[in-house]
């Protein structure tokens, strides 16, 4: 092997920069090329590429977002654009394709293998952690670290006032950056989409529990985290609709973009370099269709296709601390 792609696609997560340096210092050590392709799929299919070497990795490593930029691609679900990035990346003389990122970025690899029967190898770079097969996802752990400092100073402003937050966190559709952060940051309540299914019954829930926490704490604050796409129109309208129904001032907090910034920490780096050097390995092997990933400290290969295959399961005893270990409510 000679010469392999690299390219970053869907949301960036910290610590994507960290993986392209582990794969093209391990693609060097093997005398391997690299070819980075820019703004995902979209590099592919108009050949916007730059040879990366280890001194265009140099000191990346600590960088967060991505130094190929990112995109979604959605054209590349179609037949015409898998055959036209597979003569791309023949004509290019790239004999293997490393794509980073989620889901979606995954199911555009396995499409690609239609009509390219070269190595292709998923890395999961998403700050969501929501890729089945893998313990962790590259970003993962700086989200939950930059959510839980943006509430610790929340809470800041909260314990001043005797006031009630909302807090807003990023997740898409799953709940394990709002569950660790929520635990980390000790927060009263939060909401999940894979333990709150019924909006009436959980807006119960919360004025039951606030209301029952000041008859005996007294007028104290009260955090509650909240996933993104959880409550129609966000933590802005469940605010709004709590203030109503208590006659309390909430005040609603949304994190947003944030959470995909920033310096990836220590965890980040060494997935993304074990991940990054792991898929170089499991190229020239001439294994595809694969995501590498890593599953009670141990490396793994899983089939593209399981990785969606199903709903990623939050930790079960997370979930009981939080419900009911420290509900001192009750």
């Amino acid at each position: 092997m000679k010469r392999i792609g690299v390219l970053t696609s869907g949301g960036d997560a910290p610590g994507m920069n960290a993986c392209i340096r582990a794969i093209v210092l391990t693609a060097e050590h093997f005398g391997i090329e690299v070819v980075g392709f820019k703004h995902g799929y979209y590099g592919v299919l108009n050949s916007e590429h730059k040879e990366l070497t280890p001194e265009r990795v140099s000191n990346i490593i600590q960088s967060g977002g991505t130094i190929l930029h990112s995109a979604r691609c959605l054209e590349f679900k179609s037949d015409i654009s898998g055959a036209k990035a597979a003569n791309c990346l023949d004509a290019l003389g790239i004999e293997a394709l490393l794509v980073i990122g989620g889901d979606g970025s995954f199911r555009g690899a396995h499409h690609l293998g239609n009509f390219w029967n070269k190595p292709i190898i998923g890395l999961p770079g998403t700050i969501d952690n929501d890729i089945v097969g893998t313990d962790a996802t590259i970003g993962y752990f700086t989200a939950i670290e930059t959510a839980l400092e943006s509430i610790d100073k929340i809470r800041d402003t909260a314990d001043a006032f005797e006031r009630i937050f909302l807090i807003e966190v990023m997740g898409r559709h799953a709940g394990f950056i709002g569950l660790s952060s929520a635990i980390s940051s000790g927060s009263d309540q939060v909401l999940l989409p894979e333990i709150n299914s019924d909006n009436q019954i959980a807006l119960s829930n919360i004025v039951r529990r606030i209301e029952t926490t000041r008859e005996v704490k007294g007028k104290c604050s009260y955090i509650i985290v909240v996933a993104e796409n959880l409550w129609p129109g966000g933590v802005t309208a469940l605010a709004s609709t709590l203030t109503e129904e208590m006659g309390i001032d909430c005040r609603p907090v949304v994190l947003g973009h944030v959470q995909r910034g920033g310096s990836p920490v220590a965890q980040d780096r060494l997935l993304a370099t074990k991940l990054g050097a792991y898929a170089v390995e499991c190229a020239m092997q001439g294994k595809t269709d694969i995501m590498v990933g890593e599953q009670n400290h141990q490396l793994v290969e899983v089939p593209l296709e399981q990785t969606w295959s199903g709903q990623k399961e939050l930790d079960p005893y997370l979930v009981r601390i939080q419900t009911e270990l420290f509900d001192i409510i009750g």
